[in-house]
């Protein structure tokens, strides 16, 4: 997995993030803010963590805020990708190269369009319910029709969802440990390409791993239209001092996407010291 970016890279960090924003808004994936909105004085934003150490005693995560409901954003793209690859294992195939085609980018870059043909895939909200049983997810709803993004999770299914793909050959449902879904193969190919996400998207769970650090993660952000706040949100795996954490921040009500990834960076280095 790759290091914390090094002191260049995050110094132009917020103006990659600020570029990628106004790439986003282009394409309409996110909505500028009404004009109303950014007069009214904003709530305080929502945040909830959740951490396990996976190198501890402990096989209990830790859970910071109240573990209530967050839209996904684009942090259900693994979840997507879990589905894809459990269809794949069912009819005893790899991916195609056109699904990986789609995969790669969905994770790395966060690509919008491969996301869209992959949620169609898997059947949309259906397909992610049925995945997601059998990866011992038990709050997790995926979003009306097209919008994958709108799809409503936890934090604590968030770690149930990493561990399915981290931790080896168990994963946690209905408070014991089974074997996971997804198969070595397959668990591999989602953590590599986690830990290939393109630098300036490597800001949130990795700031609790500090500089140098080894991380595999993926975010998500969303502006919403009737408010103008946002949605941030990340996920993934950190090396601190040679143990493996799987940290989930799901936050909202952030009064611009900086905002919350501060708040995001914060809480999740919070979380695992």
């Amino acid at each position: 997995m790759p290091s914390r970016p090094s002191p260049t890279t995050a110094r132009t960090r917020t103006g990659a993030l600020l570029a990628s924003v106004a790439t986003l808004v282009s394409v309409g994936a996110l909505h500028p803010a009404p004009a109303a909105a950014a007069s009214a004085p904003a709530p305080s934003p929502h945040v909830t963590s959740a951490v396990l150490d996976l190198d501890g005693t402990g096989r209990t995560p830790v859970l910071h805020g109240q573990d209530r409901a967050y839209d996904t954003a684009s942090i259900v793209k693994v979840d997507i990708l879990a589905a894809l690859l459990l269809r794949a294992q069912d009819a005893g195939r790899q991916l195609t190269a056109e699904e990986r085609g789609r995969a790669e980018p969905m994770i790395e870059r966060s690509d919008n369009t491969a996301a869209n043909a992959l949620w169609r895939e898997i059947g949309q909200a259906s397909g992610l319910a049925a995945a997601n049983k059998r990866l011992g997810l038990t709050s997790t709803t995926g979003g009306p029709g097209v919008k994958w993004g709108l799809t409503r999770t936890t934090a604590s299914d968030q770690i149930r969802l990493l561990r399915a793909v981290f931790d080896g050959d168990t994963t946690a449902k209905a408070g014991s440990a089974t074997k996971s879904a997804l198969n070595a193969k397959s668990r591999t190919y989602i953590r590599s390409l986690m830990g290939k996400v393109i630098a300036e998207q490597s800001w949130g769970v990795s700031a609790a791993g500090g500089s140098g650090g080894a991380w595999a993660l993926k975010n998500g952000w969303l502006q919403r239209n009737t408010t103008g706040l946002w949605d941030v949100n990340s996920v993934g795996q950190v090396t601190v001092k040679g143990h493996r954490y799987l940290v989930a921040v799901l936050s909202n009500g952030s009064a611009s996407m900086s905002d919350g990834v501060s708040l995001v960076e914060r809480t999740a280095r919070a979380a695992v010291a």
